[in-house]
């Protein structure tokens, strides 16, 4: 069983000893961005697992260019393994190292390593959806439990390798230069399950409230969800790209129709003061906007008359100031 990756504790990033112990990490990680991008077919050679991490610490910059070349490539999988063999993966990052081998042959799952693999492959060639689709499982190693009918369980593991990721790059560096790329990288961990738990059972306010809070997000996500599909059953993996497709088309209809028709009908406002004896103020624009806020959070349904909002209004005064 491939060993945790909190046990591999990674060796005090020194200097390299030499010059040419620099240039031949560089080499090799030069060796594998060649072979990702379909202009070589030999592996790098083999270098130590020191001068890899203190390779990372003389010039973290060099180092991530050429890993973004290794993810953005045509052949991302043979990068990947190429990373593996000249021993890249283990001393840069043990996180995703502990994923290799995992589940092939021990229990009824399919090999961890092997599927991260083909979701990179099948991301969109952008950067933070390549970077998340290799880190998007790394909390599986830790939170695997197997319950007494067999069934393998990973409860947790995308809070989990959140926390990985982000401890990760304290130790590396590799993406703090860049703050939109590590905030996109660690939200799409983190959230990277959402969209597959869509059932067309979901209400408008519940799709809305899904659309609302994936906020900027929503495209990476819905595309690391396809590319998160991995199945060889065909039917399997129709029934699962057609559910994000259903997800998606519902998400551009509602925005569609709420940008021509406000979710609060019209004269809502003159409505509020004669309920509850208002003079036009201030007072009656913010309970406007809390309302707004409600409907939106799906407490409350959107294009209803203002009957409705008027009871939904008093049922909660307090919380409106009414």
């Amino acid at each position: 069983m491939c060993p945790e990756p909190d046990s591999i504790e990674p060796a005090a990033l020194a200097a390299p000893s030499t010059t040419k112990s620099a240039d031949r990490v560089f080499d090799a990680l030069e060796a594998a961005a060649l072979v990702a991008e379909g202009q070589a077919v030999g592996i790098p050679e083999s270098t130590s697992v020191e001068d890899f991490r203190a390779a990372v610490k003389l010039d973290a910059k060099a180092v991530r260019a050429r890993l973004d070349r290794v993810i953005m490539g045509e052949d991302p999988e043979r990068g990947l393994d190429a990373l593996l063999e000249a021993g890249a993966l283990a001393a840069i990052f043990p996180e995703v190292h502990a994923m290799v081998g995992f589940g092939d042959g021990e229990w009824r799952h399919k090999d961890v390593w092997k599927h991260t693999k083909q979701v990179v492959w099948q991301s969109v060639p952008r950067l933070e959806l390549r970077w998340s689709a290799l880190f998007h499982d790394i909390g599986k190693v830790k939170t695997r439990s197997i319950s007494p009918d067999g069934k393998v369980h990973f409860l947790g593991h995308a809070e989990a390798g959140t926390r990985m990721f982000d401890k990760l790059d304290r130790r590396l560096g590799l993406f703090s230069p860049e703050p939109a790329l590590k905030e996109t990288v660690r939200f799409l961990i983190l959230h990277h399950l959402r969209a597959n738990q869509y059932s067309s059972d979901w209400t408008d306010s519940a799709v809305r409230r899904f659309a609302r809070e994936l906020g900027e997000h929503l495209d990476d996500l819905l595309c690391l969800a396809r590319a998160d599909i991995t199945t060889k059953r065909p039917e399997k993996k129709r029934r699962g790209l057609q559910q994000i497709e259903e997800l998606q088309r519902r998400i551009g209809l509602l925005a569609a129709e709420d940008a021509q028709v406000p979710a609060l009908p019209s004269g809502i406002g003159d409505a509020i003061m004669r309920a509850f004896g208002l003079p036009p103020s201030r007072k009656v624009g913010d309970v406007k906007r809390l309302l707004d806020e409600a409907v939106a959070a799906g407490e409350v349904a959107s294009h209803q008359p203002a009957e409705a909002y008027i009871e939904f209004l008093a049922a909660n005064r307090d919380r409106f100031g009414l």
